[in-house]
């Protein structure tokens, strides 16, 4: 038995039998050999312990074998790849555990990396601690804090100070000598808030651009100013809610002003900052007669459009929109019921050779080495709904850009999965993404996809959403109709997000992404003439009455 202080680990038994009860499960096939087994590794847990956890582990997917003959339940989707393989990965970690050297290799590589991750969040706080171009004595004591609570020693966080100093050309301020030492207080809650105010306001993030790690790296540097969290917290909130104000107050005045102008390039002719706002009417919903999907699909057929695409219907649902797991990013949640009615959604995000046989001039923007079935990239919003009054001309039906809610339903149908396929991730068939082909810090060395950027639309035929529609995960982004706004808790009905705003949604994804920004509740926004090598589009008949 290792010697050691013995591991008091979260690990409930009798294991829950509904998987969405506790998240365990689901780390079956992490590359850390200890989350595999339920445990923490900074516990130092024991041999009995290892065993313990791997033997009930291993008991909890026996009891779920039965569900293999079950495809359509929709357990049995959400632990789809497990009922194979958690067999095979629990008992590796065991082995890897209880080996002495196989487990010191593990605990060095978990170190090196709890490092590398120490070393990042550190240049996250630096970064917002010089953002108003000096660093402050008082600011330079909280890297030291910050950096001694992560395991960073004294030396090592001032030489990540001093080649930041010299990469941004940043000094030190130093203050101004006291004359009055009678007048010399120490620093009270109400400066340090002051402070920390300040800070916000130079980071110019707004609720849609601020991620979870800016935010907690702000939630440090408050704390490291003497900051109760619970209080940073509250500021950060109303910070943003007093952003989030002003923008609206100044989409509100800008309502009826001429859109921003388009570059050249498709790029803005302003900046991001000051785009102004793009004021587009949304079209009503008319009322349908009430078919099933079975009516829908005999009265609906799908079809081919002019130029050769596959439109195929998506019957009228219901589903759960937004994303209902743990840890739900701020923008995804919160989750509710939307009902949606019928309309035909295209199979393959648009191509090079169909936008082109819009506007033939843009054979010249296509990315590098990309042929006629590539999908078209370096198109704004505002491009591509043009491409969509062009052919509902030339069809004579409507055409446009799916809403929000229509692109997350085709995308992940009624039964609340994560991916367009399933529950499964971590596959090079299903979709194109950040794999080792990519040089990103983010980029996944472990899988192969067979591409370094887009494939051709139908690459990824196992990746297909319940309804058929392929490529709604990764490739190239895709843009919708609704201009950008935070979920609210209410039951809708073919929503379609605000008739204006200052950024327009895309949805899916794109080669240069992590896989789990695949996830079929994802969100992403920018300015509705942006345009770039990742972003493109595909499109939505409406059915008629």
């Amino acid at each position: 038995m290792r010697d050691g202080v013995k591991c008091v680990a979260v690990f409930p038994t009798p294991l829950p039998d509904d998987p969405q009860k506790w998240e365990g499960w689901s780390k079956y096939n992490s590359t850390n050999p200890y989350e595999r087994l339920c445990l923490d590794a900074q516990q130092n847990p024991t041999d009995e312990l290892i065993e313990e956890h791997c033997r009930e582990l291993l008991r909890w997917w026996q009891k779920k074998l039965p569900l293999k003959n079950q495809p359509s339940n929709p357990v049995a989707q959400l632990l789809r790849a497990g009922l194979d393989e958690s067999s095979r990965y629990l008992t590796e970690a065991r082995m890897e555990l209880l080996d002495p050297e196989r487990r010191k290799k593990v605990d060095a590589v978990l170190a090196a990396e709890a490092e590398q991750q120490a070393i990042a969040e550190f240049n996250k706080v630096l970064a917002f601690s010089i953002a108003d171009g000096g660093l402050r004595p008082e600011e330079e004591k909280a890297l030291q804090r910050f950096g001694a609570d992560h395991g960073l020693s004294e030396e090592k966080v001032l030489q990540f100070i001093e080649a930041k100093l010299k990469e941004t050309g940043t000094t030190r301020v130093v203050p101004e000598p006291e004359v009055e030492t009678e007048t010399v207080v120490a620093a009270t809650a109400s400066d340090a808030k002051s402070e920390f105010l300040r800070v916000l306001q130079l980071s110019g993030l707004d609720s849609e651009s601020m991620t979870d790690d800016q935010r907690d790296a702000l939630i440090n540097i408050a704390e490291n100013s003497g900051l109760d969290p619970g209080d940073a917290e509250d500021m950060v909130d109303e910070y943003l809610e007093e952003i989030d104000r002003k923008q609206i107050a100044e989409i509100t005045k800008g309502k009826g002003k001429p859109t921003a102008a388009v570059g050249p390039n498709g790029t803005s002719a302003v900046k991001a900052a000051k785009v102004k706002v793009v004021d587009e009417p949304v079209p009503a919903t008319s009322a349908r007669p009430v078919l099933s999907p079975q009516q829908e699909r005999k009265r609906y057929p799908n079809f081919s459009n002019s130029l050769g695409g596959q439109m195929l219907l998506i019957p009228s649902g219901e589903f759960i929109m937004g994303n209902p797991f743990p840890k739900a990013p701020p923008n995804e949640s919160p989750h509710f019921r939307v009902t949606i009615s019928r309309f035909y959604i295209s199979r393959f995000p648009i191509t090079n050779a169909h936008y082109e046989a819009f506007d033939p001039l843009h054979k010249s923007k296509r990315a590098p080495a990309t042929g006629d079935r590539h999908p078209v990239v370096y198109v704004s919003s505002l491009d591509a709904v043009k491409f969509c009054q062009w052919l509902s001309t030339r069809e004579r039906r409507k055409y446009r850009l799916p809403t929000e809610a229509e692109w997350e339903y085709a995308a992940k149908g009624t039964d609340g999965r994560r991916y367009p396929w399933g529950n499964f991730d971590k596959r090079g068939d299903l979709a194109n993404f950040a794999d080792k082909n990519t040089s990103f810090a983010w980029s996944d060395r472990q899988i192969d996809d067979g591409y370094a950027e887009s494939a051709p639309v139908g690459s990824f035929p196992r990746g297909a959403s319940p309804f058929g529609i392929e490529d709604m995960a990764g490739n190239v982004w895709e843009w919708c109709s609704d201009f950008f706004e935070q979920y609210k808790p209410a039951r809708k009905a073919d929503p379609h997000g605000p008739p204006s705003g200052a950024k327009r949604v895309y949805r899916g994804g794109s080669w240069k992404s992590r896989f789990a920004s695949l996830q079929t509740t994802t969100r992403s926004a920018n300015v509705p003439n942006f345009s770039c090598n990742d972003l493109g589009f595909r499109i939505v008949c409406e059915c008629e009455s």
